[in-house]
């Protein structure tokens, strides 16, 4: 009779372990959709009864912190969210769960000022270029929308010899911290990294025409223990029930597409 007791005290610990580990998932994500996940994260853990381990880090870089690092040195994960490009080149490693990606959000650029300087005005594509110019100071971001600053949008706007010596990259922080601390006149960057920053003003997104999208999407992770688990948090992200959300952290929907339920 012991015998029996021990051994279904056993098999009921393997069980529970077995269990609660069925229901811990684990995600990288970059500061995009940080904010966002901040709220829906929670909400839908609490929803399905998961525990949810959040790791950030960027898209990309040589950082240690970085997504494609992390998942190089051997880290675990079952999802994945990041800048849809750095994704498309972890699906070429073959890292991620073929037909798992999900399309999320976009990410457009904007500017903010230091709270309590004089209004500054970016709505077209000359007050943008006087803005610039006007700028004791400038910072962009070391990501993807700070490479386009630099590079691109200083040369459509033909400034560029005037932007060398006051253009500045910020790295591994927020552009909005530094404007923020009177460092930099103006910082750009996605507007969903710079709205949760406080001390500075927001002045809007760059103009349409000389705009910069970036998309964020997620995938599983091909070394996930929990895929379906998995898929079913980014169709979940992506479902139009949360798209208020997303909308409010500085991101734009994407177009709705059918969302595939099948992970082998």
């Amino acid at each position: 009779m012991k015998i029996h007791h021990a051994l279904f005290a056993l098999i009921m610990v393997c069980f529970c372990s077995a269990s609660a580990q069925a229901k811990a998932l684990t995600v990288m994500i970059s500061g995009g959709f940080k904010t966002a996940w901040e709220t829906l994260g929670p909400r839908f853990a609490a929803q399905e009864g998961y525990s949810i381990k959040t790791v950030s880090g960027p898209s990309m870089g040589n950082t240690p912190q970085a997504i494609p690092a992390r998942l190089a040195r051997g880290e675990t994960a079952d999802v994945v969210i990041m800048v849809g490009d750095a994704l498309s080149d972890l699906e070429k490693q073959g890292r991620i769960l073929p037909g798992s990606r999900v399309e999320l959000a976009d990410s457009p650029i904007g500017a903010v000022i230091k709270k309590g300087d004089a209004p500054v005005s970016i709505k077209t594509v000359a007050a943008l270029r006087a803005a610039l110019l006007d700028a004791r100071s400038v910072a962009y971001s070391d990501s993807a929308s700070g490479r386009y600053v630099s590079t691109r949008l200083f040369n459509t706007l033909g400034i560029e010899k005037e932007m060398q010596g006051k253009a500045h990259k910020v790295e591994r922080i927020p552009v909005a911290s530094q404007v923020a601390d009177g460092k930099y006149t103006l910082g750009f960057q996605q507007v969903s990294e710079l709205l949760p920053v406080p001390g500075v003003t927001f002045i809007g997104e760059l103009p349409a025409s000389v705009q910069y999208i970036t998309r964020f999407a997620g995938a599983v992770v091909i070394t996930s223990a929990h895929r379906h688990e998995a898929k079913d948090l980014l169709n979940y992200l992506a479902s139009p029930a949360v798209q208020a959300v997303v909308r409010s952290s500085g991101l734009h929907s994407v177009a709705p597409v059918k969302q595939s339920s099948t992970v082998q």
